[in-house]
């Protein structure tokens, strides 16, 4: 043990666990240092009288990502948590008494855009073909190169396949090739938006996610996402990996352009490996001197990150009518909101809204004859958060939902919780408050975006969703595997 690479790993989110326990399983003694009470990051979990809230990812998606990387250490998914593939996938509300529920499946899902346009069934076909081929390189090889060298990417496969992945065209303009009703538009454009980004400045290459929508399908992990951060922990600790909490980070102690430890409220840790799975713009900022960081205040500024969130964690005393396990709310103009979030950043006048409610799904997570509510409004990074901004925007929204989905629900509400940019700071240092890190734009990807290792301090990587492969559950997954084996073919 005495001649094992010490290895610290900041942050006990999905990137930082996936990243200690491919080193441990490599031979590495890691320990996580965590600056909460328990792991997680944004999808830690907290219960109050019965009611059990996710706080931040609720979207399973992707499956295939999660089995590969359980079966990596010879394990399956299945021993650690129970999946069930949610039918409808979710439902779109367009209007009252206009709702469209998202079938599982195939053959279902072509039915219900024919009811909408004529031949939009084969076209759905023809598109999804087209975005199989994405996912598979998308998903099985770009997300897993490191970004370092356009080396990377001289594959003769990848350049035989570049058109096929429109890779410098947009999805709007993608999606518009084949569908033509509104409704169907923006149910093409939906998935994008966990991406972070504008459908005009997202190139098409994620039409990969449609692929992982509507062919893949959406699941739910029982007892709550909060399952995986257990099972990846416990999968983590039987690879070795220590988990140290409430150990916020205070400073990375450098000697002749190397880390050697790391100083926290607690104590100091040394170090051979330092793998920063907190915010990159933190880490960089506050954690590393000026003359050691890799990126000017400058620099961050002039990058596009994906939206923060206002959210509320609702409990409701009663059982509700009219809403599935997913339901977004389309109601009002998406590229108005869009503005507010990308081009003219401010609190939306008008906007779109996502409601889960799990108890659906789950009678676990709530007490029973009530039901657990997650209301999610997408908002620009950056904005001034306060208490009487979030009631007025509590208001709008539920009294909307309640509108909508014909129901009184304000007045069953028992336990009401708010989260925005001022608690995604505190708790998680996210820059600018950001909820979903980088906006996948084209001059953000691979190479472009903020690298997985310092440029200045030798043996300081950095993993998550400011660098590659970008946001998301999936990427950040991918993301911790990624720069532990770039962190090995260094230090084997």
């Amino acid at each position: 043990m005495a001649d094992k690479k010490k290895v610290i790993v900041i942050g006990a989110g999905f990137s930082g666990i996936a990243a200690a326990t491919s080193l441990a399983h490599e031979g590495y003694s890691v320990t996580v240092l965590e600056k909460n009470a328990t792991p997680g990051g944004r999808a830690r979990s907290f219960s109050h009288q019965g009611f059990v809230f996710d706080m931040g990812p609720s979207w399973y998606w992707m499956p295939d990502v999660f089995d590969k990387y359980f079966e990596k250490f010879g394990r399956r998914t299945s021993e650690y948590y129970k999946l069930v593939r949610l039918d409808p996938s979710y439902t779109v509300v367009f209007g009252p008494d206009d709702f469209m529920a998202l079938p599982a499946g195939i053959p279902a899902l072509k039915e219900s855009f024919e009811k909408l346009e004529r031949g939009s069934g084969e076209k759905l076909e023809e598109f999804l073909k087209q975005a199989a081929f994405k996912y598979q390189v998308g998903m099985n090889e770009l997300v897993y190169k490191p970004g370092r060298s356009v080396s990377e990417f001289l594959d003769t496969k990848l350049l035989l396949g570049v058109l096929k992945l429109d890779v410098f065209q947009s999805i709007r303009k993608h999606i518009r090739k084949f569908f033509r009703h509104p409704k169907i538009i923006q149910i093409m454009e939906f998935p994008v938006l966990f991406l972070g980004a504008l459908p005009e400045n997202t190139p098409a290459l994620y039409s990969l996610m449609n692929y992982a929508d509507m062919t893949l399908g959406t699941w739910y992990p029982m007892g709550g996402m909060f399952k995986i951060v257990e099972g990846m922990v416990c999968l983590a600790e039987e690879n070795g990996v220590e988990f140290r909490y409430n150990q916020t980070v205070k400073e990375i102690v450098l000697e002749k352009g190397r880390a050697k430890g790391i100083k926290t409220e607690n104590g100091y840790f040394e170090a051979d490996v330092i793998v920063a799975g907190a915010d990159y713009h933190h880490v960089e900022s506050s954690l590393l001197p000026g003359i050691s960081q890799s990126y000017t205040p400058d620099y961050w500024n002039k990058r596009v990150m994906a939206p923060s969130s206002l959210i509320f964690y609702l409990g409701v005393n009663k059982r509700l009518k009219n809403l599935t396990h997913h339901n977004l709310f389309f109601d009002e103009d998406f590229g108005k909101h869009a503005r507010e979030i990308y081009e003219d950043p401010k609190w939306p006048d008008k906007p779109l809204f996502y409601v889960s409610v799990p108890s659906k799904t789950d009678r676990r997570v709530a007490p029973e004859n009530c039901e657990n509510l997650f209301v999610l409004i997408p908002v620009a990074p950056g904005l001034v958060d306060t208490g009487t901004i979030r009631e007025k925007y509590y208001n709008l929204v539920m009294e909307r939902l309640e509108k909508l989905t014909g129901q009184s629900i304000r007045e069953h509400v028992v336990y009401k919780r708010s989260y925005a940019h001022a608690n995604f700071i505190e708790d998680y240092n996210a820059f600018k408050g950001n909820a979903y890190g980088l906006a996948n734009t084209l001059r953000q990807t691979a190479i472009l975006k903020p690298s997985l290792k310092s440029r200045k301090v030798k043996n300081l990587f950095y993993t998550g969703q400011l660098t590659v492969p970008g946001p998301g559950v999936p990427p950040s997954l991918i993301s911790g595997q990624v720069v532990a084996a770039e962190v090995h073919k260094e230090y084997s």
